[in-house]
């Protein structure tokens, strides 16, 4: 599936991934190949990525690696829609 992570100021990241978990209102929720049609608000806490994220350098220092592997991400709130496996996470 394809997933844009975008904040204020700029694009972070726009690629395939694997799967993608989000700090969800009522929640932590995934999002696997597939996923029917979602539009959501998220809290505060990490969005985790699991593929493998090619990271432009000027935006490298706003992820993480967990012990997992996943890549993550820390957002205090945002917006996350996603539709015919193209998911689009707006992050402040």
């Amino acid at each position: 599936m394809y997933l844009e992570i975008v904040s204020p100021e700029a694009t972070l990241f726009a690629g395939e991934v694997t799967s993608v978990i989000v700090p969800g209102i009522n929640g932590e929720f995934q999002m696997l190949q597939g996923h029917a049609p979602i539009v959501s608000l998220l809290q505060e806490g990490n969005v985790k990525v699991e593929g493998k994220l090619i990271l432009e350098e000027e935006h490298e220092g706003a992820f993480t690696k967990d012990a997992s592997g996943k890549t993550i991400l820390a957002i205090t709130s945002g917006t996350i829609e996603l539709k015919d496996n193209k998911v689009i996470v707006l992050a402040d």
